[in-house]
């Protein structure tokens, strides 16, 4: 009995440790075979939208070769952080901006903008006929979080700066340079290239490019994956282009809350080797103790669409044609003591 025991036992154990390895293999599978073909994938200077940092361009310089999730981090916390979002219809959103007295007219006028922070976009924005309306709406609902996102580049910039003006470092600022290193791509620790990635994007110009990307917020992309600035990825989360071309395994990176898209965007323009002379054009502007121009800016960004200087010129009529310089220097109305500090 004691034997037929021990036999079933033995059994038992068999068919429990071949689960286990038939499992890992189904779980481990896909992982191998996705990192087998971001490494076989090849990287041209025409994949645009980039968003693809665990490939590079066989560059020596180390701060090119960007570990994705350590630059990513905390856009992908925020997006874990917002998984259940109401998506809010146009009345609804119209009704809330009309209540809290947020209107574009008052914003260019006073540069103070509501902190309204939509997750969403309203499916019927699409819908809107009048071509100013549905601009404006659009502007509305992003202006927030592009100003956002800035301010907390700026009270980053702020914490950088006193740390560099100083002879020596506290432990928690060693441990937040440690951070922001990782956050930023500068694997060298090197402080001067943090200085010119850590900066602002012109509000304007990612205004333009959202405007530009999503067709004033009624593109597929936008509406089903938040996606602003339709950025490409191959190894995270995305929506497949329908008139993709065969052996393009891109997808646009999908996000779910539009706040995500907005950082993850300037995550990108301020890390990415690709646009490595956007970020000295605004460090020289710094130097200058000129303001972010963005028509100036916006001459290195040739690479960020396949149409080249094309897409250049369209970015600068949309800004001059909406006059998006007015909102610059437009700012967030304070939720914080470190916000005020900012205005």
């Amino acid at each position: 009995m004691k034997l037929k025991k021990n036999k079933n036992l033995n059994n038992l154990l068999r068919i429990v440790l071949s689960s286990f390895l038939i499992i890992s293999f189904f779980y481990i599978t896909p992982f191998f075979l996705n990192f087998t073909q971001l490494n076989n994938k090849e990287f041209t200077n025409n994949s645009k939208k980039i968003l693809a940092y665990t490939l590079n361009n066989g560059s020596k310089n180390q701060d090119e070769n960007i570990n994705e999730n350590e630059v990513l981090f905390d856009i992908f916390s925020l997006n874990d952080l917002e998984s259940d979002t109401v998506r809010l219809s146009a009345s609804t959103i119209k009704q809330l901006f009309e209540e809290t007295d947020y209107n574009l007219k008052d914003v260019r006028k006073k540069k103070l903008v509501k902190p309204v922070a939509l997750t969403l976009l309203p499916q019927e924005i699409k819908m809107i006929e009048n071509v100013k309306k549905r601009k404006d709406f659009f502007i509305q609902i992003v202006l927030p979080l592009i100003i956002q996102e800035n301010n907390n580049i700026r009270l980053d910039r702020k914490t950088l700066f006193n740390i560099i003006n100083k002879n020596n470092n506290t432990v928690s600022e060693k441990k937040w340079l440690k951070k922001k290193y990782k956050q930023y791509g500068v694997n060298s620790r090197d402080l001067s290239v943090l200085k010119i990635r850590m900066d602002e994007i012109p509000t304007s110009l990612a205004i333009a490019q959202a405007a530009k990307e999503t067709g004033w917020g009624t593109s597929r992309f936008a509406l089903e994956g938040n996606a602003l600035f339709g950025q490409w990825t191959w190894s995270g989360e995305g929506l497949k282009p329908k008139d993709i071309e065969k052996g393009k395994g891109h997808k646009v990176m999908k996000f779910n809350v539009l706040q995500a898209s907005v950082r993850a965007y300037q995550r990108n323009l301020n890390t990415h080797s690709t646009y490595k002379d956007f970020r000295k054009a605004r460090a020289k502007l710094r130097d200058l103790n000129k303001p972010l121009d963005s028509i100036e800016l916006s001459k290195y960004l040739n690479k960020y669409a396949e149409t080249g200087n094309q897409y250049v010129e369209v970015l600068q009529k949309i800004i001059m044609q909406n006059k998006l310089k007015d909102f610059d220097d437009a700012k967030l109305l304070p939720s914080s003591v470190d916000l005020e500090s900012l205005i």
